[in-house]
């Protein structure tokens, strides 16, 4: 089966259940499903969205860590033809109330209390505050108990309600859905600091991911720990969508710790582990990894603008993986627009992001061996941003080039490096920042004039934010008073871990703030 034949993602999940019925599809703490189970639980989750009026093309949105739960309501909704809109773990209740009043999402399945904070309360505090959700119907909750409140119910309540609802309706519904289809949507942030939404079809998601799979040398029988978050196309996709093609057991892994994850690829004889090379580096200098057995390890697939030489050596030589990979995507382009393949040598992995995937284009707007904007053409650029013309008309060419706003230079056997960043945006331990977002929230404060962030290296978590702040006459706001602050308004990676009081911003003449010049 291919991209082609399977046509959806429900096709997909079809194929992948009567091919790999009795293989252990899913390991989520105590919990071990087959893909024969994992089928059912889908497709029950799929009736109950259609018992409850959900139609194709409707937005159902997911705020949730890696857990089965996870998949099985995202899945179940996409095979109702819902479009899948993931809500970021680390949203505040105001962030995940934008994206859902902007997607107009008709159903929200959310997570009980995660890491010490409850989703449901955040959101309740974040319409009491003024938030707008006239679109919500319901709100599923992920555990066994719900608010008494109209609209909330428990996720047991929310499959029982499909119980009437017939295997033959279910597949009449994914039997309607076009390969064209939206499949999801996932809101990423540009340099204006509103995120915006990337349209993505069934079949650019299949096409892409069978494409990583291939290239990964993913297959049946492997074991993948999926420490990349679901909200993620990365996690998703190159997770949940892969494992279901090669007929691959996921263990999802809701929070990144390092004891963790040792303890699950010794005992869960994990072969695959994707993740950003700040996991990898902590696996291998963990104090005790050696008390654990990591043998089975084979895949590592990794990617950001600089991989040390010296992890690809290492993971290859210490932890014997025989293949590691280097990648590079953006979520307007799929997620996956280049990557290293099994026979390159270590240099270019670790050096390069590796060559544009078959089917796609990639070029640098400048001379060759020169550092220009990296453009990309293909079937894996987004159809579009979500209900903004103006946006996507800015981020693709009317030939069809994707403006990526990073920057990169191919090399003679055209493989990418990404060198720098147009958008200013850094990695913060894996997850996206982008400063004109975190300025748009710090410039709330009531004592800030102005602010600027950057990002600055960080021995953890590769990245962190700081930020230049000038204050409002006679505010007395202290470096702590301000961290304290953000850590309340917005997600804990976007929270400048420094900030210096200036007296002014330096500017251009066009009165752009000169970065360069803070670093």
């Amino acid at each position: 089966m291919n991209a082609e034949t399977w046509g959806t993602i429900p096709g997909l999940i079809r194929d992948a259940v009567e091919r790999h019925a009795d293989r252990e599809a899913v390991v989520d703490g105590r919990t071990r499903i087959t893909y024969a189970e994992l089928g059912d639980r889908i497709e029950r989750a799929a009736a109950a969205c259609i018992a409850n009026g959900i139609e194709a093309g409707d937005r159902i949105a997911v705020w949730a860590p890696n857990s089965l739960d996870w998949i099985v309501s995202a899945l179940g909704a996409v095979s109702a033809g819902a479009v899948l809109v993931p809500l970021n773990t680390r949203f505040k209740g105001a962030e995940a109330a934008d994206i859902l009043s902007r997607s107009r999402a008709r159903l929200l399945f959310v997570t009980g209390t995660f890491l010490g904070t409850s989703y449901v309360a955040s959101l309740r505090r974040a319409q009491e505050a003024g938030a707008q959700l006239p679109h919500l119907e319901q709100v599923v909750v992920l555990a066994d108990t719900a608010p008494d409140t109209p609209g909330f119910r428990t996720w047991k309540e929310f499959l029982a309600s499909g119980d009437k609802v017939t295997s033959d309706e279910v597949h009449e519904r994914a039997a309607q859905m076009a390969p064209s289809s939206p499949s999801d949507i996932i809101f990423t942030s540009g340099t204006t600091g509103r995120p915006k939404g990337a349209v993505i079809t069934h079949t650019q998601t299949l096409r892409g991911y069978e494409i990583w799979a291939d290239l990964a040398g993913l297959r049946e029988g492997d074991r993948y720990l999926i420490v990349n978050p679901f909200f993620h196309t990365f996690g998703y996709k190159a997770g949940i969508i892969a494992c279901l093609m090669r007929g691959v057991t996921m263990v999802p892994q809701p929070v990144f710790n390092v004891d963790t994850a040792l303890a699950n690829i010794a005992a869960e004889r994990i072969s695959v582990l994707p993740g950003p090379p700040t996991l990898h580096q902590s696996l291998l200098d963990h104090p005790n990894r050696d008390a654990h057995d990591l043998s089975a390890l084979r895949v590592v697939v990794t990617g950001a603008a600089v991989v040390p030489l010296r992890l690809v050596e290492r993971l290859r030589g210490e932890l014997h993986v025989a293949t590691v990979l280097t990648a590079y995507g953006l979520t307007e382009a799929s997620g996956i627009v280049t990557m290293c393949r099994r026979d390159d040598a270590p240099e270019t992995i670790a050096a390069t992001s590796g060559r544009a995937i078959p089917g796609t284009e990639v070029r640098v707007d400048a001379p060759a061996g020169e550092p220009g904007e990296v453009l990309v053409r293909g079937f894996n650029v987004m159809h579009g941003y979500f209900e903004d013309p103006t946006a996507t008309a800015e981020a693709i060419t009317t030939d069809g080039w994707l403006h990526t706003g990073d920057v990169g230079i191919l090399d003679a056997n055209d493989n990418l490096r990404i060198t720098d960043r147009i958008k200013d945006m850094y990695i913060v331990g894996g997850f996206n920042a982008y400063p004109a977002e975190i300025e748009q929230l710090i410039g709330l404060h009531p004592d800030v004039a102005d602010v600027a962030v950057v990002g600055v290296p960080d021995a953890r978590l590769g990245e962190v934010g700081k930020a230049y702040v000038v204050r409002r006459p006679g505010a007395t706001t202290t470096a702590d008073d301000l961290i304290a602050w953000s850590r309340r308004e917005m997600a804990n990676y976007k929270v400048p871990r420094e900030v210096t009081f200036v007296d002014a911003l330096p500017r251009n003449a066009s009165g752009k703030v000169l970065k360069r010049a803070l670093h």
